[in-house]
């Protein structure tokens, strides 16, 4: 399976659970979701600026998914290249050496998304569908 394969995939999966768990009838779960989806709507700080804090504090935290969300909502953002690394390499030093292999696979993602070979990253499973 390639990796775009695995992406879409896990794409698929993310919004099959996010629908699952939103579909219950529990409302600290719907706010979460709700919340999370406000957070990165333009306010003081507009939605790309937004995302690229969410992709450095992904990236401290070491969360796979997340990081590959916040590269795809950054690219729909306008964020080019050259600030990805400047948003990587302020990850780095927060988050010390331990952030090189989540790095490496996000810069494969940033590649993939490039290159055209995904359209859609996989997402965080604690963001709610947009």
């Amino acid at each position: 399976m390639s990796e775009s394969d695995s992406l879409a995939e896990f794409t698929a999966f993310r919004q099959r659970m996010n629908d699952r768990i939103l579909g219950e009838d529990n409302q600290v779960v719907r706010r979460f979701f709700a919340l999370d989806t406000q957070t990165y709507k333009a306010g003081a700080l507009d939605v790309k600026t937004k995302e690229m804090l969410g992709l450095v504090a992904s990236m401290v935290l070491r969360c796979d998914d997340c990081i590959s969300y916040h590269i795809a909502q950054c690219k729909e953002a306008g964020v080019q290249r050259n600030e990805f690394f400047e948003v990587f390499s302020v990850g780095l030093v927060v988050g010390g050496s331990i952030v090189i292999p989540h790095l490496r696979r996000g810069v494969d993602l940033l590649d993939q998304l490039e290159a055209g070979e995904t359209s859609k990253a996989a997402g965080c499973a604690d963001h709610a569908a947009s």
